[in-house]
């Protein structure tokens, strides 16, 4: 029987794996306060970070409201893929460590800047021009970058308005929620490079959408459109394309304004058990679910929400 080996607060949830050129992560619902990651700024060109903040709205003014940060990743030209270029891989740790420690951030949306792309792969020009080393360790950062992704405790979801290959997928499927437009193109294509998936494709796609199909789609290298991904359970919502081509982020910010209102300190808990639960045996996945809701008794949302339920009001969550 398997059992968490640190205490649950701190235990972090694998997530998808890298991306590829031309992606951008956002993060973010109109109308609520924004707060922007701020970490050194990195030096411009394709491929580099960017920390914007989303318009802000007249609640942005207002103090404890539930808030939404913007990390953009871009990279027209090269089509959202990943960079090898370490000080660009290092600006997303940092930004993610500071997103993890902000208490008014409670949904991540990630979302490309370059229409028609969510994440593209990698760039395999410049991974041509690595030695075996080079790529080993590349591949290992992306990875663990990832993993940084899946560790943050509030809820994230990809909006995946366009072509979302390789890593590009295997960042989405980090993702707790997905959200694709029916136009979109998914696949994890590195067999028909001569590559396997490496940064959580092989493990978060089957226990995304089964073994079966999971192997059927890597073993061809299949692409597979919103719909076809939404019938296999792959994403949670498919929606037609708009004229703007951002269908699939304004349906994740309808879900993420879906959830900014709950409990933050149940939903994070939530998320936790969910995550490790799926780790184990039920059994301890039941024992998970209790350690989780035993550090939410003591909680004041729990007070708030049993108060307003008794005086028949809409509660007022603070995240404590």
């Amino acid at each position: 029987m398997r059992t968490p080996q640190a205490p649950l607060s701190r235990q972090r949830q694998p997530l998808g794996s890298p991306g590829r050129r031309g992606a951008a992560l956002t993060c973010g619902v109109p109308g609520s306060p924004c707060r922007t990651a701020s970490p050194p700024r990195p030096r411009r060109g394709p491929g580099c970070a960017a920390a914007r903040p989303l318009p802000r709205g007249p609640a942005a003014s207002r103090p404890g409201r539930a808030a939404a940060s913007r990390v953009r990743r871009t990279a027209p030209g090269l089509r959202n893929r990943a960079q090898s270029d370490t000080r660009n891989t290092e600006w997303l740790f940092i930004a993610l460590e500071q997103l993890r420690f902000d208490e008014k951030v409670r949904v991540v949306v990630f979302k490309s800047e370059v229409k028609g792309v969510f994440c593209a792969g990698a760039d395999l020009k410049e991974r041509a021009q690595m030695d075996d080393a080079e790529v080993g360790h590349f591949v290992k950062r992306l990875r663990n970058l990832m993993d940084e992704i899946a560790a943050l405790p509030v809820p994230t979801i990809a909006a995946i308005d366009g072509y979302a290959l390789g890593g590009g997928l295997e960042l989405a499927l980090a993702c707790d929620l997905r959200v694709a437009a029916s136009s979109a193109k998914m696949g994890l294509i590195e067999t028909t490079r001569g590559l396997l998936p490496g940064a959580g494709g092989t493990q978060r796609l089957p226990r995304c959408v089964g073994i079966g199909l999971a192997k059927e789609l890597i073993f061809t290298g299949r692409q597979i459109d919103g719909q076809q991904a939404a019938s296999i359970g792959l994403v949670n919502h498919t929606v037609p394309q708009n004229n703007e081509g951002d269908a699939a982020y304004q349906r994740a910010l309808t879900l993420a304004k879906e959830i900014l209102p709950q409990a933050p300190f149940a939903v994070k808990m939530g998320k936790l058990a969910i995550n490790r639960g799926m780790e184990v045996d039920i059994a301890s996945g039941m024992a998970i679910e209790g350690m989780c809701y035993a550090q939410n008794i003591p909680t004041r949302d729990r007070q708030e929400g049993m108060a307003a339920f008794r005086e028949k009001r809409a509660p007022q969550f603070i995240g404590k």
